[in-house]
């Protein structure tokens, strides 16, 4: 099963098992989080609804990227300006798709339709 999550304004597609290097998040390593973010999750052509759905993942090392250099010119003014950038990263290990929040959320819905049905079926056999 594979899903589609949003974090740090871009979007990444995850599996179960997969490691990905996102914008930063905090937490320490080792430290579980849930990306509630989730667009669309399926498995194979087949499409599921992603309402109420998250994706579980583990913090495996906080860090920072490659030095990216910043170089402003203007030719014929002396005007040179040199500056380097390293952005901070987080990088993650995804452990499920489709957390146990899904499944609160579903169960919940179902159980107060039967309870709604039962007090209707009593008071029907009480008048006959």
């Amino acid at each position: 099963m594979f899903a589609i999550v949003r974090t740090g304004g871009k979007q990444y597609r995850v599996a179960a098992g997969d490691k990905i290097v996102v914008e930063k998040i905090e937490g320490d390593a080792g430290a579980s989080i849930t990306l509630g973010d989730v667009l669309l999750a399926g498995e194979g052509s087949d499409l599921k609804s992603v309402d109420g759905l998250t994706v579980s993942a583990e913090i495996l090392a906080q860090g920072r990227g490659d030095k990216v250099i910043v170089f402003k010119k203007r030719r014929r003014h002396n005007y040179r300006r040199r500056n380097g950038h390293r952005q901070y990263h987080t990088v993650l290990k995804i452990t499920a798709i489709g957390g146990e929040q899904g499944e609160k959320k579903a169960a919940a819905k179902k159980a107060p339709a039967k309870k709604a049905a039962a007090p209707e079926a009593a008071p029907a056999a009480a008048e006959a």
